[in-house]
């Protein structure tokens, strides 16, 4: 049997959480976080851009993620991680092991679509 969250969440929080599928355009280590970490910036298309840390250096290379499609929480407030203010969520699935495998589009969409 799986364990369940006790809380549900109406339809309404629900459409309150803006998630937004953007295209990672700059990506570098983030060497002034406490935990091994990547500096991204998002393009969400008519959205702006945002940026954003992200712990997914166990399965990624900073390189490999420019371009790539990703989904993120983009309307949380501002959060300040080590020197740099965070902007968004970027969403993934979490192992066991803590390494993060990202959540993304099957194919290309456009930038700032989003999930519901």
């Amino acid at each position: 049997m799986t364990k369940r969250n006790e809380k549900k969440l109406t339809w309404r929080e629900f459409m309150n959480v803006e998630m937004r599928v953007g295209t990672v355009i700059a990506a570098e280590e983030f060497k002034e976080a406490q935990n091994p970490a990547y500096k991204l910036i998002i393009d969400f298309g008519e959205y702006g851009t945002q940026k954003t840390s992200a712990q997914i250096t166990k399965l990624y290379d900073a390189e490999k993620l420019i371009g790539k499609q990703i989904i993120a929480v983009v309307n949380f407030p501002p959060k300040q991680i080590a020197n740099m203010m965070s902007e968004c969520l970027v969403l993934g699935a979490v192992g066991e092991n803590k390494e993060v495998t990202l959540i993304e589009p099957e194919r290309n969409v456009k930038n700032g679509t989003r999930i519901g």
